[in-house]
Formats: structure tokens, C-alpha cells, sequence
């Protein structure tokens, strides 16, 4: 959300349930779907008339078709992860009508690569020197209680991220 602002987007948070809406809210999202209690479809496009033009999703699964749906022509997906259990179905023929680019994406690209590296450390920089960018810290736990951090991580209760300390 924080990245997205500070890049002039748009940021619309989709949530399972609508317990995080005012957390997600308060962070800057200038809208919040929760796709459990709404037609998701129905929302993006009521939000984003002409569709989406990019979807950052670390979930996978049936919302995958869900969120091709609402792109818009030439958007882009990045998938970044895999939380959902379920099957990741392939949306074909979304994907043929509107010119999609669907894209997987690990840290380890740009990790791996020097140039890109320091490129993202100084947007980073940069943006925690302005203000633009704020850690979130949901919850500290000493290394010790690991055990309990990682519960607490699968919980799915968290907001913002979750810091073990060495």
C-alpha cells in the first residue's frame, strides 16, 4: 500500500473478511474489498472502470480467475506467492481477450542481481527518508519463542509484519 502511494497508484487491498478493513484502511489503501463478504468482480469494477491494471497476489487459487476477470487490456499479475491450498486454474481465455501478462515473482531476482539490488535499497532508502515508507511491526517476539511466532504468523491475525529477534 505504502509503495503504491508513493508511486502515484491506486492501491485497492482485497481481504478475506472485512476484520482489517479499518487497519488496511488507516495504512492507505484508498479502498478495501473483502472477497468473502462482497462480489469481487462486481466491486473492481465498480472501483476501476476500465479494470485493473495490475494485481499483486500472494494467494493463488480460485480468486486467481476472479481477479483476471476484472484486468483490464494489457494489465499484469504478479504472483507471488502461493498461499491457497487449492488449485491455481490457468484463465485462458482472460488472459487471450485482454493481452495479459501473468508473471511469477521470488525476492531472489532482484537479490541476485547487484544492479537491481542497490536499485530497490535506494528506492527503499529513499522512501523511509521521506516518510513515503513505514515499517509495520504487528508483533516482536524473542528467538526463544519462535514456536509461538510462527503460530501467531499462521493465525493470518497479524498486521504488518511479524519480527523474531536474535
Amino acid at each position: 500500500i505504502q509503495i503504491a502511494n508513493s508511486i502515484g497508484a491506486v492501491p485497492i487491498a482485497v481481504t478475506r473478511t472485512s476484520a482489517k478493513k479499518s487497519a488496511l484502511l488507516d495504512a492507505g489503501a484508498d479502498y478495501v474489498v473483502a472477497s468473502q463478504e462482497e462480489d469481487l468482480e462486481a466491486r473492481l469494477k465498480e472501483i476501476a472502470r476500465e479494470g485493473v491494471r495490475v494485481v499483486l497476489d500472494a494467494v493463488g487459487g480460485p480468486i486467481f480467475t476472479r481477479l483476471t476477470a476484472t484486468m483490464s487490456r494489457g494489465g499484469m499479475l504478479l504472483e507471488y506467492g502461493g498461499l491457497s491450498p487449492e488449485p491455481t486454474p490457468f484463465p485462458l481465455f482472460e488472459v487471450l481477450a485482454k493481452t495479459l501478462t501473468l508473471r511469477g515473482y521470488l525476492v531472489h531476482e532482484i537479490t541476485g542481481d547487484p544492479a537491481r539490488l542497490e536499485a530497490a535499497k535506494r528506492f527503499i532508502l529513499d522512501g523511509l527518508a521521506a516518510g513515503a515508507l513505514k515499517p509495520v511491526i504487528a508483533r516482536t517476539f524473542p528467538f526463544d519463542k519462535i514456536v509461538e511466532a510462527h503460530r501467531f504468523l499462521e493465525s493470518g491475525e497479524q498486521f504488518g509484519k511479524v519480527v523474531v529477534t536474535v
